[in-house]
């Protein structure tokens, strides 16, 4: 896991499709010890950054929940208790 290297985000991005979530790329922000132009010129990407990232997150949340709603009902079908065993007793 990245958390705060720059090139590791940058590799698992693109062989993984991974991002990076907003809070790892701030801090590398401030760790990279920019000149005030280049710290400014890279908050406003961060800011466009971090209003993708909460517009994805609004997109796929409600999908996840109905996926994991799905798997547990069919876990729930495939589960049925079997009342025919007897109790274990110690």
């Amino acid at each position: 896991m990245y958390h705060y290297d720059p090139e590791t985000a940058l590799e698992e991005l693109n062989e993984d499709a991974i991002l990076p979530h907003p809070v790892h790329v701030r801090d590398m922000i401030v760790r990279a010890g920019l000149s005030p132009e280049k710290a400014l010129e890279f908050n406003r990407m961060f800011q466009d950054y971090l209003h993708a990232f909460g517009e994805l997150q609004k997109v796929v949340r409600p999908l996840l929940y109905q996926l994991a709603q799905t798997k547990r009902g069919e876990q729930t079908a495939r589960c049925k208790p079997n009342h025919s065993r007897r109790p274990l007793t110690p």
